[in-house]
């Protein structure tokens, strides 16, 4: 029987409207149930009849009341604001509810669905696009969605969760075959969140901190991204195989995130170096708990036996190597699977995952303070996401070489693309600071050491010039920091972002923004910045053109970078690839 969607869409909202309605009364009274259904009856009958002065008499004795009692109002509020969500629930589960039955019809009838990758693909193979052509396509392909700190965003990362778990719910309901007793408990379940939803505050009673905000965005990439990243990669693998059997392709890393939280900090002073390092470091340890849990997976499914199918000998050799670092109270563990070798390496990767994190909750300049006869690094860590790439490489090749290929293809292979995709960093951290900041921290650079006592006053070509000099120099400007504790922190910021890539990697912070740009020497500041870190030549220096004639002058300005000799280095040192930001201040 063909269900209209929109009656599947009432049928879901009235369930959720009902489970909710229950709530309402055991949690506040049927006063106040009736109250809320008296408004909403009211609010559909003034949509129906399209005249609002009919209704004003009664809106405003409802209002009235409720001005009169704050208790009275919130609860209503809460009712609406609950409903609402859930309605939105509702909404996605009709999404999903039409893209399966796109997906099962343009099965049936064998063609790709609409708006998919293999759809795209097709149309390109049609209008006669070579493999030579998408080879050189998907080389040129990169995409990177950047999260930042959403104004309008205020839930809580708990009430974001218990919407979640009533999505899961909804999704079970409708797709898995259940006994009765069992659709039961997932509707209680259901309950059980709606009622948690009620009790809980939608938003903090506090103004939220910047981690606060990079916790929030982090929530998106445990509950989708992690899963959903690897199988758009396997979409467009099948895809291209389906369209160009006749060519092999090698897919690039298309698809990177990026993230301005906890990097952007033009006009927040709460965006401090610490918070900068603790956004950098709960990233990584987001990820590597999420890697943790799919290796432990790995390991409960791994259990082929070496009496059963042969490994490799770099494997073996790998577990030997592994054994060196392991604790003698461990080892008993690990000899329980000395007939199952996969299981054994990924034990050991399980904890040198958890060494890492326990490593990444330390801060930096903690360890970095030890003394010199105490390693600043736990052996057992894993140094960088490449390591952790070549283990799960070795264990792919082992199952490929040895009638594991079956095995290979699945979880093992998305873990794979998730590292190589999210690698330690998750997502790239993306430092913006306005142009005034460098203007007055190389002033006072410029001051202390008699280079000059009129830097912010001098010509745009004498600044620019000057500028050039020392970026070409080898001399250090800020080897010691003597400096305000303005100009103190400029300094150190590079440092922090020379820190975060050799503790997370290159990918940790990759770009440096600077707003307000309106001069060659605006950008030529964070260049000797970046220089005297050690930086020269590793970071995308990007010039953000916000107001009308800054947008109008920047052709030129960018021309003016091109031709000078200290730029054209860091460009090449780049790939001569540059990144301009167009802002929309006006």
């Amino acid at each position: 029987m063909i269900i209209d969607p929109q009656d599947r869409l009432r049928s879901t909202i009235r369930f959720l409207g009902n489970l909710l309605g229950e709530t309402i009364i055991e949690q506040e009274g049927q006063a106040i149930f009736d109250l809320e259904e008296e408004i909403r009856n009211l609010a559909k009958e003034w949509r129906a009849a399209g005249d609002l002065h009919s209704f004003q008499e009664r809106i405003d004795t409802l209002l009235r009341e409720l001005m009169t009692e704050p208790q009275k109002m919130l609860a209503v509020s809460k009712a609406f604001t609950t409903y609402f969500q859930l309605v939105n629930l509702a909404e996605e589960q009709q999404r999903v509810h039409v893209l399966r039955e796109r997906e099962q019809r343009a099965h049936e009838q064998r063609v790709p669905m609409n708006e998919t990758i293999a759809h795209g693909l097709q149309r390109l193979r049609q209008e006669g696009l070579t493999a030579t052509e998408i080879g050189e396509l998907l080389q040129q392909l990169f995409i990177m969605p950047v999260f930042t700190a959403h104004p309008t965003e205020s839930k809580r990362r708990t009430i974001l969760l218990k919407l979640k778990h009533i999505a899961d719910a909804l999704y079970a309901l409708n797709y898995q075959t259940l006994l009765s007793t069992e659709e039961e408990q997932i509707v209680q379940e259901i309950r059980e969140n709606i009622v948690l939803l009620w009790q809980s505050d939608e938003s903090r009673d506090r103004r939220p901190t910047v981690m606060d905000e990079v916790r929030e965005g982090l929530f998106y990439f445990e509950a989708t991204l992690f899963h959903l990243v690897p199988r758009i990669y396997d979409e467009l693998e099948r895809a291209l195989a389906q369209f160009y059997p006749e060519a092999t392709f090698e897919i690039p890393l298309f698809l990177r995130y990026g993230s301005w939280i906890g990097g952007d900090r033009d006009g927040n002073p709460y965006v401090t170096l610490d918070v900068t390092e603790e956004a950098l470091r709960e990233q990584k340890e987001t990820i590597l708990k999420l890697y943790n849990i799919e290796t432990d997976a790995l390991y409960q499914n791994l259990s082929s036996a070496q009496t059963r199918v042969g490994y490799s000998d770099e494997l073996r050799e790998s577990i030997e190597r592994d054994f060196t670092l392991v604790p003698t109270d461990e080892i008993e563990v690990l000899d329980r699977f000395r007939l199952e070798p996969y299981r054994q390496k990924l034990i050991m990767m399980f904890r040198r995952l958890r060494a890492t994190r326990a490593e990444n909750a330390e801060r930096w300049q903690n360890r970095a303070s030890r003394s010199s006869t105490d390693s600043p690094h736990n052996a057992r860590a894993y140094r960088n996401a490449q390591e952790f790439l070549d283990d799960l490489y070795l264990v792919r090749d082992s199952l490929n070489a040895h009638k594991g290929e079956r095995l290979a293809r699945g979880r093992l292979a998305r873990l794979i693309r998730a590292v190589e995709v999210f690698g330690f960093h998750l997502a790239t951290l993306d430092i913006r600071q306005h142009a005034d900041r460098h203007r007055s921290a190389m002033d006072e650079i410029m001051r202390h050491y008699g280079l000059s006592y009129d830097y912010a006053q001098m010509t745009e070509e004498t600044r620019s010039a000057l500028l050039s000099s020392e970026i070409l120099s080898e001399r250090p400007l800020t080897a010691r920091l003597h400096f305000s504790t303005a100009t103190n922190e400029t300094v150190e910021l590079f440092r922090l972002i020379r820190r975060a890539r050799q503790e997370i990697g290159d990918n940790a912070i990759q770009t440096y923004i600077i707003s307000m740009t309106m001069q060659v020497s605006n950008v030529l500041e964070v260049l000797l910045f970046a220089r005297d870190a050690g930086l020269f030549g590793e970071l995308d220096i990007s010039p953000l053109f916000e107001t009308i004639d800054d947008l109008l002058a920047a052709p030129t300005i960018m021309a003016a970078l091109f031709e000078n000799e200290s730029y054209r280095k860091h460009l090449a040192a780049r790939g001569n690839r540059q990144q301009i930001m167009i802002g929309y201040s006006d």
